[in-house]
């Protein structure tokens, strides 16, 4: 029985918790391009949020999950499936070829590196706490949500897990300040995503790592948005010539398939021995093999080379908007992560943005976000800023 748009929201507001605010429905998806239930077809340079990195509906990903769900899905974490090792591997040789565990969202991959932080800290010295900066965002969780450091998020839902303090992001005097006798960690985002489109700058990078190995603190990277290949590179934290002791990932990791991981040094193999941590849905079968075919296809298409060179033509095309007009502070971020600094006119131009087939999302206070996928070409950006254009001179 096919339902009508009418009573598909009527349905939705009698059974669904209002936790979202939503009118579309959307109903297909391919490549950049998002389909809603009229019909109405919109450049989608939101990508689920940095999730669906190759577009909607990649081939080789959805061959992979195909093949794979006809032949395992699950068989839980008491047993090895063939996967798992497989992606591990990818991943180890991706990045700093540590240690993997898998899990189903950034939220629980952020969680398994509080944890992973917290057991190493109960070894050493019985530390447990962790700096985080301001305007960070790590998850919904409520340990997540303790270390997010935007107090709005956590609204309602106090007293907070304890054991979390804040910094100022590219600061390195402040965090400093705030190192302590319980202090164990640092956990940050190369760029921060959901507070506004900042990537971290190098030296403060540089310096952050020296000051972690000076007091013998984990430095843990956040790599939830950014990474999977959105600022040009694996992940982000390669474009600072250094390797942090752990790293989360999710979002991209299955084009879409929820999935999540965190990666530590292989110096911290025995941190979390059996029984002492555990994901029912963590690394299945189906989902990693989602993850091999992710991986497999930005190489194959070698995707990072088309990061950077639509990277540069695409800030290009913005800053030529912003010379045009002056609502646009700013142009900022790093590969295909992407700020304007738009002020309060950020929830007209979504609302325009949408209304003219190109969807968007808001960051920080007043950021325009723009995430296209890592394939997105030249005549879809130029589409995109035609919008933008538009939309621009209708204010």
């Amino acid at each position: 029985m096919t339902l009508t748009k009418d009573q598909l929201l009527a349905m939705q507001d009698q059974y669904v918790l209002k936790t979202y605010s939503r009118d579309t429905i959307m109903t297909r998806g391919e490549g950049s391009y998002l389909w809603d239930i009229d019909g109405k077809r919109y450049l989608d340079f939101a990508m689920g949020i940095s999730v669906c990195n190759l577009g909607h509906c990649h081939p080789a990903v959805t061959k992979a999950i195909c093949e794979q769900a006809a032949k395992l899905v699950h068989v839980s974490n008491l047993y090895q499936n063939e996967n798992q090792p497989q992606l591990a591997k990818i991943i180890a040789e991706a990045s700093f070829g540590g240690k993997v565990f898998f899990a189903n969202s950034g939220a629980e991959a952020n969680e398994g590196l509080i944890k992973f932080a917290r057991k190493w800290g109960s070894r050493n010295g019985g530390r447990y706490e962790i700096i985080c900066m301001n305007n960070s965002f790590h998850g919904r969780t409520l340990a997540t949500l303790a270390a997010t450091g935007r107090s709005k998020y956590r609204d309602g839902f106090q007293p907070d897990v304890q054991g979390f303090v804040f910094a100022d992001f590219n600061d390195l005097d402040s965090i400093r300040a705030k190192i302590g006798p319980k202090t164990v960690a640092v956990l940050i985002e190369p760029v921060q995503g959901e507070g506004g489109i900042i990537p971290a700058d190098k030296a403060f990078m540089t310096a952050l790592r020296q000051l972690c190995d000076e007091h013998q603190l984990l430095l843990l990277l956040d790599e939830v948005q950014c990474g999977m290949g959105r600022t040009g590179k694996y992940f982000a934290y390669q474009h600072y010539g250094f390797a942090p002791d752990g790293m989360s990932m999710a979002k991209a990791l299955g084009n879409g398939l929820p999935m999540g991981a965190f990666t530590v040094q292989q110096k911290y193999h025995d941190v979390l021995p059996p029984g002492t941590h555990a994901s029912t849905f963590g690394g299945t079968a189906l989902a990693c093999a989602a993850g091999i075919a992710v991986f497999q296809t930005i190489a194959h298409e070698k995707l990072l080379d088309n990061v950077q060179a639509m990277s540069d033509y695409f800030f290009g095309e913005l800053r030529a908007l912003q010379a045009k007009y002056p609502v646009i502070k700013t142009v900022r971020g790093i590969g295909l992560m992407v700020g304007a600094d738009v002020g309060d006119k950020q929830a007209a131009i979504l609302a325009g943005c949408r209304e003219l087939g190109l969807l968007a999302l808001p960051a920080g206070e007043g950021i325009l976000r723009m995430l296209p996928p890592l394939n997105v070409s030249k005549g879809q950006i130029d589409d995109a800023c035609a919008i933008l254009d538009k939309v621009l001179a209708r204010l």
